[in-house]
């Protein structure tokens, strides 16, 4: 479900002003074509923490790894949820969710040709061996984007199940 944030003082226009909402396709697009995100979780005493990473944008979720011992691994660990963005200020999209870990060899082997195509490396399977790496995938729960071109007529949030 799509609406209009809302966002006091910033002059933004009514859902169906402007350019209006924008669809989710939209959004799939900014995040399959980010080359980094930034990905925020929360310390185990609140405060945040924020890094970059690659990713891979894959069936409406984003897909990244960490070394185990990384502070935003650690993070995870300690609690899933997360929020990530898109690497584009002018045109960003930002999506939170909780972050799941993956295991199974078929999915890390996706995860591995996905990143490996889009960043053009060669890692093996075995560099995400999940006793050393993590692979997270993150759903969203609610994402938020907006245009630069259309700044107060085209913020939209969308809303999902889950």
């Amino acid at each position: 479900m799509s609406s209009r944030p809302e966002m006091p003082g910033y002059g933004i226009l009514g859902p169906d002003q402007g350019s209006g909402l924008m669809p989710w396709s939209w959004a799939r697009q900014q995040l399959s074509e980010s080359r980094n995100y930034w990905v925020c979780t929360v310390r185990p005493d609140g405060r945040p923490h924020v890094m970059p990473v690659w990713g891979v944008w894959d069936a409406d979720e984003l897909w990244f790894s960490s070394g185990l011992r990384s502070r935003k691994a650690l993070n995870l660990a300690h609690d899933p949820r997360c929020t990530v963005a898109t690497q584009d200020p002018e045109n960003p999209v930002v999506v939170e969710g909780s972050a799941s870990v993956v295991s199974e060899p078929e999915r890390l082997a996706r995860f591995t040709a996905a990143s490996n195509a889009k960043y053009e490396t060669d890692y093996p399977v075995s560099f995400y061996d999940p006793a050393v790496n993590g692979v997270y995938v993150v759903a969203p729960r609610w994402a938020f984007g907006l245009r630069h071109e259309d700044f107060a007529g085209s913020p939209t949030r969308w809303r999902f199940d889950g």
